[in-house]
């Protein structure tokens, strides 16, 4: 079945906000589109300059590319897509403050090194199976909210899974939607200095 290009993803979105241009617009979302969009196409993409946020999820995208014309985007949602790997982020670090990535099939967390604002992540429901791949957050300097319901790591835990995450990082104000309070903090100092480290198998 053919797939839905980017360039044709713009031609409906244009379709739906007569007298817009791309270029111009600082919200853009191409989700669901039927038949689904396979990949990102950088020249397409590069165009729209003053986007903030950028939703493609619900697609069948299998690979994060460079998007270095997005100079302005704080918004990046890919989730429910093929996505196995989290890369492409080094162009756009600088302003990303959110990434959403819930619904993919992503094991590890590298690549997010470059996002220096990032402070929301949400990476539910992939296949997560290793606690070494939480400590990577640490150098996240702003990282503040994160999601990780549905991975392997929460699978078979005796205490509760967000407080093993905010154990790991304890900048953290939200944890799987929780907000994190003085009781969840209490909660944490009672699992004692032990943390998981274990892989899944």
């Amino acid at each position: 079945m053919a797939k839905t290009t980017c360039a044709k993803a713009l031609q409906n979105w244009e379709q739906e906000h007569p007298g817009e241009q791309p270029s111009e617009a600082e919200d853009i979302r191409l989700i669901f589109q039927n038949p689904p969009l396979d990949k990102l196409d950088p020249p397409v993409l590069n165009t729209l300059a003053k986007v903030k946020r950028l939703s493609l999820s619900s697609n069948a995208i299998e690979k994060m590319v460079n998007l270095p014309g997005l100079r302005q985007i704080e918004i990046l949602s890919l989730s429910r897509n093929n996505i196995k790997k989290i890369a492409g982020l080094e162009e756009i670090g600088q302003t990303l403050k959110e990434l959403w990535l819930s619904y993919n099939y992503i094991e590890r967390l590298d690549g997010l090194q470059p996002c220096v604002k990032l402070h929301t992540l949400y990476i539910g429901n992939n296949r997560i199976k290793a606690w070494d791949e939480v400590d990577k957050l640490k150098d996240l300097p702003e990282i503040a909210n994160v999601l990780f319901v549905g991975n392997p790591i929460y699978d078979g835990q005796k205490d509760d899974p967000k407080l093993l995450v905010l154990k790991r990082i304890n900048t953290l104000k939200n944890v799987d939607g929780t907000v994190v309070d003085d009781s969840l903090l209490e909660k944490v100092k009672a699992l004692g200095d032990g943390v998981p480290t274990t892989t899944v198998k």
